[in-house]
């Protein structure tokens, strides 16, 4: 297996230290920690991290320039990994606290997680805790970043909006909760998102960030 360089984006939020050890201990080559729009459009593959609110993540990509550096990276075809919020942010535009634009790579909303059942019972929100995860009807994880996870396994997830694609094709996974089916990942050409942490989830989520890598 060819060792390779990963580039995370520090924008003000988000989870940068346990995701550089979870590639590390994936044996990438090199973790690279940046808010340098050039380091970041000439990375080898990117992550875009992330924890919070919608607004502040995009105003702290905003404030830094890299709102344009992740556009110009996404056209070079080169992979980029969105994790939580940073999976969010990839939506054409989020509804936390009122409306805000987004990076608008993957056309959608980000709203929130219902707070009753279809027949009216409470949910609790945030959504915390593990979950399995089911491909879209008709489809399958074939040369997809979700290819290692078996139908028996969990990963972990913290949140309490969702994004909802405008496009079904672009929902990679979804996971059950209170009768909904809420969008767990994303796809779209070079572009993957994940709602649920791998970095939290173990043996399991190892997995998948190796997938990325390769």
């Amino acid at each position: 297996m060819t060792r390779r360089t990963v580039t995370v984006i520090d924008y003000g939020t988000g989870n940068l230290y346990s995701v550089q050890r979870a590639f590390e201990v994936c044996d990438a080559s090199q973790v690279i920690i940046t808010s340098d729009p050039q380091k970041i459009v000439h990375a080898e593959r990117l992550v875009l991290p992330g924890v919070g609110a919608f607004a502040d993540g995009m105003r702290g990509l905003q404030s830094r320039g890299l709102d344009s550096a992740i556009r110009e990276f996404v056209q070079t075809g080169r992979p980029l990994l969105g994790i939580c919020l940073g999976m969010q942010l990839f939506a054409s535009k989020g509804l936390e606290f009122g409306e805000t634009d987004g990076l608008n790579l993957i056309a959608g909303r980000v709203e929130a997680i219902p707070k009753l059942t279809p027949s009216g019972q409470a949910l609790k929100t945030p959504y915390i805790g593990w979950a399995a995860l089911t491909p879209p009807e008709n489809t399958t994880w074939q040369n997809t970043l979700l290819l290692p996870l078996s139908p028996d396994e969990s990963i972990y997830l913290v949140h309490s909006y969702c994004f909802k694609p405008s496009q079904q094709a672009n929902v990679l996974a979804s996971y059950r909760y209170g009768g909904y089916q809420i969008t767990a990942a994303v796809q779209q050409d070079n572009i993957t998102g994940f709602q649920f942490h791998p970095e939290k989830s173990g043996k399991v989520g190892l997995r998948l960030l190796k997938s990325f890598l390769n």
